[in-house]
């Protein structure tokens, strides 16, 4: 490259007027790098003399030869740590070959967990911290007697939307759970959010009874995810499903606004009438008429059961959480009842 520097800029001086002025090309100790400044140099005093004062082109010429070699150096140190910084990037980010590589540039790195005995956790949708054993000793046999004009309503309207379900799903109970579960899991939501902004306007807690509806939303949420690894819907129970969540969760958000106790009264009626569809469906299994098939690994995990659990182990602790439902949902509505709002009474967290 200074070969080829040296000779545009003997040409230079050919050309500007450098006449008889001759340069040695044979400068000893200072090599071709120094031929070139010198070179350079003889021509500044030129177009000095002439013009009075450096042009441009010599100073860019002068910056250009003392830097160029070392531009060339930086920008190969450059390009090497880019490419050092990518492969490094995506060997971060992969994982087993099953699974999908997701970027890292934000930080966002799933934490290691491991079950007890030592082996990888595998569920995203839920942790271990979040697991527990159900109370299947809770008394299923609770039932709050309709007194008042609203609970009559509330009774009755339930009474009135199981007719269609015993219609549409007769004994077909896992079906039937499904469908069920994709109704239960909208109050809870429904509820949580509503209350979610009332704080935000009034600038008030909520007393915990925000996250012991999300709570409540998200278990029944699980109850579907287990449902689903045991009965795959049809294509006209998946219309179906779109059609009924449309219409309940509307309605269910407009009542929630007008009257929260009656809302949670239904809820509660909901509930009871959950579990008795889930002693219905117990029943089937121990007397053979349905398969009492190994328990899916999602539902082991979650309700920390046995290795060797069954469909009748999942039915039951399933059942369990609906009473829970049953008891938070009629004693919200109490509260109302009472005059008072539910910040007013202990949220029962952690109450599945």
């Amino acid at each position: 490259m200074n070969r080829v520097v040296i000779r545009s800029v003997l040409r230079g001086l050919q050309v500007n007027g450098g006449g008889g002025r001759c340069i040695s090309t044979a400068a000893s100790g200072g090599g071709a790098a120094a031929v070139a400044a010198a070179a350079v140099e003889i021509w500044s005093r030129e177009l000095r003399s002439k013009n009075g004062a450096y042009s441009y082109g010599v100073c860019c010429w002068r910056r250009m030869m003392s830097t160029s070699q070392l531009t060339e150096q930086s920008e190969k140190a450059v390009a090497k740590k880019e490419e050092a910084s990518e492969v490094k990037g995506v060997e971060s980010v992969k994982v087993n070959d099953s699974k999908a590589v997701v970027s890292s540039y934000w930080g966002i790195v799933r934490p290691k967990v491991l079950r007890e005995d030592g082996s990888e956790w595998p569920w995203n949708c839920f942790m271990p911290w979040e697991t527990y054993q159900s109370n299947t000793a809770i008394d299923l046999s609770k039932h709050h007697v309709p007194k008042t004009f609203l609970d009559k309503v509330a009774y009755r309207t339930v009474k009135l939307l199981r007719v269609p379900t015993d219609i549409f799903f007769r004994r077909r109970y896992g079906c039937r759970a499904m469908m069920l579960e994709t109704v239960a899991a909208v109050p809870g939501m429904v509820g949580g959010m509503l209350l979610h902004l009332r704080s935000l306007r009034k600038f008030q807690q909520s007393g915990g009874w925000i996250k012991a509806l999300l709570e409540e939303a998200e278990n029944e949420r699980m109850h579907l995810m287990t449902m689903v690894e045991l009965v795959q819907p049809r294509w006209y129970e998946r219309l179906l499903v779109l059609a009924v969540q449309g219409v309940f969760f509307n309605a269910y958000f407009v009542l929630y606004l007008l009257s929260p106790k009656l809302a949670h009264r239904i809820t509660g009626y909901l509930e009871e009438e959950a579990i008795h569809s889930y002693t219905e469906f117990l029943k089937d299994i121990k007397e053979g008429k349905i398969e009492n098939i190994p328990a899916p690994a999602i539902s082991i995990d979650y309700w920390r059961l046995p290795k060797d659990a069954t469909l009748e182990d999942v039915i039951t602790v399933i059942r369990a959480d609906e009473a829970h439902h049953r008891d938070v949902n009629h004693f919200a509505s109490d509260i109302h009842y009472q005059g008072k709002e539910l910040r007013e009474a202990p949220a029962p967290l952690g109450y599945h």
